[in-house]
């Protein structure tokens, strides 16, 4: 170390140690708690090395420091620490507020700091490099870069790396030069953009929902000065996620959606010329497109699709990013492709959602490279106020958990905002780091145009009533420093309203326009229909052996646990060498691996899922000495499919999400997610029911996203029985979503491959199974599984010594409950009974039912179903008028009575309720 400690290679430890020596002066070395002693005013110089001998000089009897000199250097140290954690809260961030906030800790009294020490001259290696000044310099220089209308929260960063380039930058701007004129010509036109364009919907459709930006024009600036960043940073592509709030305003002004189609979607003859479907409100909508920025570069930019559930699209929008950064080679830098997210305070605050996407950030299988978080901070949530809306100061608080930067600015501030914004993609590109950036800013309407404010927040409405635009403070401001003439100004204002008055002639005059398709230039992806024509999916018996074998196969000296050894591995074998005996998991295995063969990639994620939650896949092997790992799927070739298997957070709702938003953009890519245990994906309700059973109806988005739920009843009491298969029944529409409940390993063989194999793309719900991973009965045949064969959506009765002239009773059924009728009916030798299974319960193929049952002519009148779940849940509500249709008689129930609970907790119970749904299959 240097006699003068130089700022930027030392300040970040000499805090450290600083720190420690003030709490207890004997946690650091003699030779640094000397040093402390002399150096703050500048007059000790010295490392802590040369410190030792001034040290042994005072103890010669040397003069030494007395305790008023050390107080007041470790004043002069004290300052530019509180500045950098507490001046945020010192800051002009409302543009409601007539000025800054008093913070009596950082005034100079509050510093402890006399008026006739505020005139002496200190130099402090804590800030600004050591330069002397006066303490009354040294404080105005704190307050200007902490505390005027931008304010930073990074000190609660550990990274002693991170938190000193954020500090080298932040206190490097209060001597960086203005922006050139053209630039803040530019600022103005990006604020008056929003607002030009909001006034001119006021104006045209009265009364009707927009969500206004207005007050919040300042996130154009944002978003516009980090797409003018990106190609001198190596970015390519921008995907976005954001709630109502402003939407129409980015679609127009960011993402340059043509104007007339805007304006068409406000007419009330509005009807979308869609391919199929119900589509959404307008500004729900998404969009893509390319555009240029001012020093060439091309950028292409994706709003995602959003419902009203406000945060529920930011793990999509996370998935999406990530399979863009894997299409674009960008898998380990994850520079070129930047996900935005654009919250409002209130939902930053209050939804759960936020809290698990920024948990994610950092996690191998999830990571996206840092997102930037914009919030949209109108100190409102709807008609409720922060002291109502959140336990923390700010609405950012939740983003410290993960250490991220928060940069709060006044919105009403256009060049500090797009300082701030330009200072986070900066970091973002710097440190693969998720950054906050929170515009605080307010609301002219309220929640919607109709809404009136002032029936609940009268002070606030009064305020903003009284408050100039944002466009013509900042335009004053330009006026007054020479950067504009008034008549500038007023000709960037006339060229905007110019450019909205001719969109809204083009529809006017352009009948053809009339009839477009506002997913023109979106993510829309028109598909053919759904088909039930079957699909060869097997595979050559020697290649379907010789794949199995590499996958039983580790590296040599690799140390296997001996049950993973004895047991697993050498099952899989005997089953290869048998040609039969394949069970679920290793059904599941060679599906995974014909289509990595195939050059499909493979994801599969979720809690557990690489052992399994019942230590049935294991598709990654542990040495038992080292836990190295070796995945059997990602050595089957040199030339293969990518296959990813990532145990995922504690959590449902964001990584289904992740893995959704995944699936959108990867159709060469098997997507599979798989609860821990089924009725798990009631935690994920809201993108099952928001996206993946609605999407292509509302936007024309489809998606092959598999989702594999563990059911069955075993008597393991309610919350480990229903994967709540009727609501996903309910859910049905339009041939919107598959939904499965198998009974053979070769069946979910066949409907994994099928997955990838067909024109169209369609979400699959997989009830799997428990009990029949290693079920005696559950297994299947090489030839089962073999080239010309295919999935079976109605499996007809197998028996064979059953003749169809003597049934007189047709029971269906789906999933695990066929093995305890096949039982029964042998146990008690029973002849006048069929079993088919439904192993496609939608979309139904009810031509190939009635093939089926043709075989049976005497039992037309005696048809039952039978389901393990109660009379009010499972497929019961939803199959029975289909099979009523085809019999045009009364389809009988067997099965569990009516339950407000999945099932029963005593497994006494559950045990005789199982013999009686059985029982009555054969007997109602």
């Amino acid at each position: 170390m240097n006699a003068t400690l130089p700022y930027r290679a030392n300040v970040d430890l000499l805090e450290e140690k600083y720190l420690a020596w003030k709490n207890d002066t004997h946690s650091v070395e003699p030779a640094w708690a000397s040093f402390f002693e002399g150096f703050e005013l500048g007059l000790a110089q010295k490392s802590p090395e040369g410190v030792a001998s001034e040290a042994t000089t005072t103890a010669k009897g040397g003069a030494a420091l007395s305790e008023d000199v050390i107080a007041f250097r470790t004043k002069v140290t004290n300052a530019a620490l509180d500045f950098r954690r507490n001046g945020h809260t010192a800051a002009w961030l409302n543009p409601l507020a007539k000025e800054a906030p008093e913070v009596p800790a950082l005034t100079a009294e509050g510093l402890g700091f006399t008026e006739e020490e505020l005139g002496l001259e200190v130099s402090s290696q804590f800030f600004d490099g050591g330069r002397r000044s006066t303490v009354r310099e040294m404080l105005a220089d704190l307050r200007r870069i902490y505390c005027d209308k931008i304010g930073f929260e990074f000190m609660h960063i550990n990274n002693r790396d991170v938190r000193w380039w954020l500090r080298e930058r932040i206190e490097a701007r209060v001597n960086a030069p203005a922006l050139p004129a053209q630039k803040q010509a530019d600022i103005l036109r990006w604020v008056l953009q929003p607002e030009t364009f909001e006034r001119f919907l006021h104006k045209r459709y009265v009364g009707q929902k927009r969500f206004s930006l207005e007050g919040g024009e300042s996130l154009m600036v944002a978003l516009e000065t980090i797409f003018e960043s990106l190609p001198k940073l190596g970015a390519q592509e921008i995907v976005m996620g954001m709630a109502h709030r402003g939407r129409l305003s980015i679609l127009a002004n960011f993402l340059k959606k043509p104007l007339k189609t805007l304006f068409y979607e406000f007419s009330e003859n509005y009807v979308p010329n869609m391919v199929a479907g119900d589509g959404d409100v307008k500004y729900h909508l998404g969009f893509e497109t390319r555009r240029t920025t001012k020093i060439g570069g091309e950028v292409q930019i994706s709003l995602a699709a959003n419902p009203s559930h406000l945060e529920a699209v930011d793990p999509v929008v996370e998935g999406k990013a990530r399979a863009r950064q894997r299409h674009l080679d960008d898998s380990v830098a994850r520079k070129k492709v930047i996900p935005i997210l654009i919250h409002g305070d209130a939902a930053f605050a209050g939804q759960g959602m936020v809290a698990e996407v920024l948990n994610l950030s950092q996690l191998p299988g999830y990571r996206t490279g840092g997102t930037i978080h914009i919030i949209v901070n109108n100190q409102i949530g709807f008609t409720t106020s922060p002291a109502d809306a959140r336990s923390s100061d700010y609405c950012t608080d939740v983003a410290k958990m993960i250490e991220a930067p928060v940069i709060h600015v006044n919105g009403d501030s256009p060049l500090d905002v797009a300082y701030a914004a330009q200072f986070a993609i900066e970091f973002r590109q710097a440190f693969g780091r998720d950054v906050i950036l929170d515009i605080v800013c307010y609301r002219r309407h309220g929640h919607n145009e109709t809404d009136e404010p002032s029936f609940t927040q009268p002070n606030m409405a009064r305020s903003i009533a009284e408050q100039p635009s944002t466009s013509s403070i900042f335009e004053k401001q330009l006026i007054e420093s020479g950067v504009l003439t008034v008549e500038e100004a007023e000709a960037i204002r006339k060229e905007l309203e110019a450019d909205l008055e001719q969109g809204f002639q083009e529809l006017a005059t352009d009948e053809k326009s009339k009839g477009s398709n506002p997913f023109e230039g979106s993510t829309a992806q028109p598909q053919p229909s759904y088909s039930h024509e079957p699909v060869v999916t097997g595979i050559e018996q020697g290649a379907l052996r010789e794949l199995g074998l590499k996958l039983v196969e580790p590296p040599p000296g690799f140390k296997l646990h001996p049950t993973i050894e004895k047991r697993f591995l050498a099952a899989r074998k005997k089953a290869l060498e048998a040609g039969s005996g394949f069970d679920w998991a290793h059904a599941e295995a060679l599906a995974f691996g014909t289509l990595l063969a195939e050059n499909f990639g493979v994801r599969l994620s979720g809690q557990d899922t690489r052992r399994g939650t019942f230590s049935q896949r294991h598709c990654v092997l542990y040495d038992n000495d080292n836990r190295e790992r070796y995945i059997p799927l990602q050595n089957i070739q040199a030339e293969q499919g990518k296959f990813c298997v990532y145990n995922s957070l504690l959590s449902e709702v964001a990584v289904l999400g992740f893995d959704y938003g995944y699936s959108l953009l990867t159709p060469n890519v098997l997507i599979c997610w798989e609860a821990q245990f089924g009725d798990f994906a009631n935690g994920a309700q809201v993108i099952i029911d928001q996206f993946i059973a609605s999407a292509e109806s509302k936007w024309q988005q489809p998606s092959s996203i598999v989702m594999l739920l563990p059911h069955g009843y075993e008597g393991q009491g309610p919350e480990h029985s229903s994967a709540r298969l009727e609501r996903f029944l309910q859910l049905c529409a339009g041939c919107n979503i598959q939904v499965a409940n198998l009974t053979t390993p070769a069946q979910y063989f066949h409907m994994l491959r099928r997955q990838q194999k067909r024109a169209f793309r369609k979400p699959l719900v997989i009830m799997t199974p428990k009990s029949l991973l290693r079920h005696p009965q559950a297994v299947s045949k090489i030839e089962d599984m073999a080239e010309g064969t295919a999935f079976k959506e109605i499996l007809d009765d197998e028996s064979p010594d059953l003749d169809p002239n003597r049934i007189t009773r047709l029971i269906f059924c789906s999933g695990k409950v066929y093995y305890d009728l096949i039982n029964f009916r042998k146990e008690n030798e029973i002849k006048n009974a069929a079993i088919i299974r439904v192993e496609q319960l939608y979309p139904l193929n009810v031509n190939m039912i009635w093939q089926i049952v043709k075989r049976y002519p005497r039992a037309q009148k005696k048809w039952i179903w039978c389901q393990e779940e109660p009379e009010n849940m499972g497929a019961w509500m939803f199959i029975r008028h289909r099979l009523e249709d085809l019999t045009n008689h009364v389809v009988r129930y067997a099965g569990r009575e009516r339950s407000a609970s999945p099932a029963a907790g005593s497994k006494a119970i559950h045990t005789l309720e199982q013999e009686k749904l059985v029982e009555d299959a054969f007997s109602v």
